[in-house]
């Protein structure tokens, strides 16, 4: 139960004293107590409610420190400290024995106009607030049953100025008389309206204001709505009911509404009770039966009813829990939560009958808090703890329920941090949902409450918590683990893992000796023969347990709802961080004047005031995504390509393991590209295509051989030189024509590639990679550079003359190529090119004769067509210029 509320008697009468208590009103720091005899005591109260918290705690805690010195300090010394004396709770100011000829049945005060209304006699009366002298007796009040009076703010319809306007309603057997004070004047409703009276089916045991306008009056037959200022009447419905309907029957709270005639036991009805909550809500009571209502308009609203045992002598409500007090025969006073309805305290107040609770009406609603109960002979006043103090109190006794609804409402100014309070219990509340394995509805709290992703991701086990797992998840998954070890080593010298074969194994971790944390990492995703991890047999067991209840079809729903909290939290990240983890431009480096600084906050799990979030955000980042990594792999690993296909966050070493050990060698390559890893992918490209240390079977066919790593070459960056340079070279041995791809092929990468680099490397292989790579450029690309085209006729030279004598074919081709390329080209060097051609080579002659035609050198040209190679046909089309002639 909580302790909302605390009793402390403050008004007590003395035996002798044969007074009873009929009435009590609370105003300011005085107590009016009306009794039996029509006396009225005042009393002045000396403590305020939170004076009477602080008195009890500290003779709490006085008890307490004499409890344990009489036991631990039985050495004689029995001097003590005596706690200060108490002070006196009240004072009697006054008691006007000559208040009102009988009992005073009800009491209340109208500030404004510095007015005691009392209920006496079938009269209602008005005296001085201050003197208590009688005013007058409204003499048309004869027969009163019960009044109730409002103040509120009302702004003048013509001149829009506030005003405070009370209002009085005074219930005399079938009628509703009204009156009204507005400038501290009263003013009889009926003066020009002809509204002071509203005539009713039957007799008012009930009045309570709903507003400004509206007085809800309980009868036997059920509750009506009574516009004062139209004089209109709106029955009060049961849900589904006619709404139209005439007949009383349908009205809520009707002699005959449960089904049973009240009239046939010994005449008794019940008493018709109602009560205004908060937001314009009401409650309306009959029996054990209740209907919420709207106070605007009377209409039900979709309620269950309160689970009352039995029916409550009266009800109230003191901001923000609804009151009933029992029976007297019962004396106890039920603390409801309006919202939930749940019982939340239950306070022992022996006979007590009267529940008087401040109307808050102009001050704000938590400023009614305190309110006071009493008996026949006792009053108490009813102090509330503080809210904080309450909220804790429901948290450590796992009510969250209670303290998401107290938390919502309760206003901001009550409490410190409600939203941080508010934001915590939800998140409680769905770690106790998760350890019920209620992790769909858990993660609705999880989302609403914007959970830490840290705090979420703590739940699992040590395969996808990693090092924030909880240590007794961590023990039972490396039991599980030291099993499976001998058999994940074997798996990991079957795919080439061992420390003397890895690659780049400081990325990757796979030549680690021994068993590591990382080997119970993923020990639950591993099934020694390719089972599930879902598996419900025995033997799979084992490997689902979390420490945490979790294991087969409940783990794979748990997994799955976290994927899809991380994935939200995924796109959260990136609306402020760039794919290298650098905050966004338009993201403000310091929480002023930022709307995403909340945001911020929830994910880093922190209130620090911290101008660099760069670096916080950065390791969230890699923990949603890693995380969300190892939920994938172990769910659908189907998925986790999709994941670092895109930007993502994932720690590269902990990726990289995992698809290694589950041989998801496409997913693994994919991923370090994405993370801009090329030589590690490159590496792993080679080692797959060229079957190192592997069998051919247990390498899938498109990773096998020099394509897929031409593909990957293709893709990279001309400044990447380099690396391109280094990992082409096994791709061009193995197979030139595609190897060959990565320089020639039409992309853009290829074309601006650095050609010197790319040249001497070729030449460092075969000069016929470099003669094919320079056709290449000069042909296709049209490139002029004097460097390239020297090269390319220095390498047919070199070719024709290094051709042995069983390749005439082909030397015959290179000549003609040679041929063709000295007569289109002009950027060569000439005279060097005609010095290296052989004089008396006949394979060479016409080659002279185009170098020296070049030159200008045309009788020489001429004369070699003439004399020596006898080819009078190309003597004669030889042309020259006429210069010569």
């Amino acid at each position: 139960m909580l302790s909302a509320f605390t009793a402390r008697p403050i008004v007590e009468l003395k035996q002798r004293d044969k007074s009873k208590i009929e009435s009590i009103l609370a105003y300011g720091d005085r107590v009016f107590v009306g009794l039996n005899t029509g006396s009225l005591r005042i009393y002045r109260v000396n403590e305020t409610p939170e004076d009477d918290l602080n008195h009890q705690r500290d003779a709490s805690t006085a008890t307490a420190t004499a409890t344990a010195t009489d036991g631990s300090e039985a050495n004689g010394n029995d001097v003590q400290a005596k706690p200060p004396p108490k002070p006196r709770l009240v004072d009697l100011l006054r008691e006007e024995e000559k208040f009102a000829k009988r009992g005073v049945q009800q009491l209340a005060i109208i500030k404004e106009a510095n007015l005691l209304l009392s209920l006496s006699d079938g009269y209602v009366s008005l005296h001085d607030v201050q003197s208590y002298a009688l005013q007058s007796r409204l003499e048309k009040t004869k027969g009163a049953s019960v009044f109730a009076v409002t103040s509120n703010i009302v702004k003048d319809a013509q001149t829009g100025i506030p005003s405070i306007v009370s209002r009085l309603a005074v219930a005399v057997k079938r009628k509703i008389i009204l009156w009204k004070w507005a400038d501290m004047e009263m003013v009889e409703e009926g003066e020009g309206e002809g509204k002071g009276e509203i005539s009713l089916p039957a007799s008012v045991k009930s009045l309570t204001w709903a507003s400004a306008t509206k007085v809800l009056a309980g009868m036997d037959p059920g509750f009506v709505l009574v516009d004062v200022d139209s004089g209109s009447i709106t029955d009060i419905n049961k849900p589904g009911s006619n709404i139209g309907a005439v007949d009383a029957g349908v009205r809520f709270g009707a002699i005959n509404s449960s089904g049973m005639s009240y009239m046939g036991m010994g005449g008794w009805v019940p008493k018709p009770m109602a009560t205004k909550l908060a937001e314009g809500e009401m409650l309306l009571a009959k029996d054990v039966n209740t209907l919420f209502i709207d106070a605007d308009d009377g209409k039900a609203r979709d309620k269950r009813q309160i689970p009352w045992a039995q029916a409550p002598e009266t009800v109230g409500y003191s901001y923000p829990y609804l009151l009933a007090l029992q029976p007297a025969a019962k004396g106890a006073l039920e603390v409801r939560n309006p919202d939930t309805l749940s019982l939340l305290q239950t306070i022992a107040l022996p006979n007590a009958g009267v529940l008087h609770v401040p109307q808050p009406n102009i001050s704000l609603a938590h400023a009614a808090k305190g309110f006071l109960v009493a008996s026949e002979r006792v009053v108490w006043r009813m102090a509330a703890l503080d809210y904080d103090s309450q909220i804790e109190e429901l948290i450590g006794k796992e009510r969250f329920d209670e303290a998401i609804s107290l938390l919502g409402m309760l206003e901001d100014t009550l409490l410190k941090d409600k939203e941080g309070k508010l934001r915590e219990v939800r998140i409680l509340k769905a770690h106790a949902l998760f350890e019920a394995r209620r992790y769909r509805q858990a993660f609705e709290y999880f989302s609403e409450a914007k959970a830490p992703p840290e705090r979420v991701i703590s739940l699992y086990p040590r395969s996808i918590a990693g090092d924030l797992a909880p240590e007794e998840s961590v023990k039972d998954e490396e039991s599980v683990a030291g099993e499976e070890d001998g058999s994940a080593e074997a798996s990991k010298a079957m795919l080439g893992t061992t420390p003397s074969s890895t690659v780049g194994k400081s990325l990757l971790g796979l030549g680690r000796s021994g068993h590591s944390r990382a080997d119970s990492d993923t020990s639950s995703i591993r099934s020694g023969k390719g089972g599930s991890a879902f598996d419900s047999s025995p033997s799979k067991s084992k490997e689902s347990v979390t420490g945490r209840g979790m294991e087969g079809k409940d783990f794979a729903v748990a997994v799955n709802e976290l994927c899809r909290f991380l994935v939200q939290i995924h796109g959260q990240l990136l609306k402020v961080l760039n794919p290298d983890g650098s905050l966004k431009e338009d993201t403000p480096h310091n929480k002023e004047n930022s709307t995403i600084y909340p945001l911020i906050m929830h994910l880093l799990n922190s209130s620090s005031d911290s101008d660099d979030w760069t670096q916080q955000l950065k390791d969230v980042a890699t923990l949603v995504d890693t995380t969300l990594f190892k939920a994938y792999m172990l769910v659908n690993p189907g998925l986790a390509g999709s994941l670092f296909r895109l930007s993502n966050f994932c720690d590269p070493a902990v990726v990289t393991e995992k698809l290694y050990e589950s041989s998801r060698y496409t997913d693994l390559i994919d991923f370090l590209q994405g993370k801009k890893l090329h030589r590690e992918a490159l590496t792993l490209l080679a080692k797959f295509g060229k079957c190192e240390e592997m069998k051919e079977e247990e390498v899938m066919p498109q990773l096998r051989g020099p394509r897929r790593t031409v593909q990957y070459l293709q893709m990279l960056p001309p400044e990447m030189i380099d690396v391109i340079l280094e990992f082409t070279e096994w791709p061009v041995r193995a197979d030139r024509g595609m190897g060959m791809e990565v320089f020639i092929a039409d992309t853009e990468n290829a074309e601006t590639l650095p050609r010197h680099k790319v040249l001497d490397f070729l030449a460092s292989i075969d000069d016929d990679l470099a003669v094919r790579y320079l056709e290449h450029i000069i042909d296709e690309l049209d490139d002029m550079t004097a460097a390239f085209h020297q090269r390319l006729v220095e390498l047919y030279l070199k070719t024709v003359k290094d051709k042995e004598s069983g390749e005439e074919k082909k030397k015959a081709e290179l000549r003609d190529k040679l041929l063709s390329f000295l007569q289109k080209s002009g950027e060569y060097n000439k005279w060097r090119i005609f010095q290296m051609l052989p004089a008396d080579d006949p394979d060479f002659y016409e080659a002279r004769a185009v170098v020296l035609s070049k030159m200008g050198q045309h009788k020489q040209a001429l004369s070699i067509y003439v004399f020596q190679l006898r080819d009078y046909e190309k003597a004669e089309e030889y042309v020259v210029p006429r210069q010569l002639f």
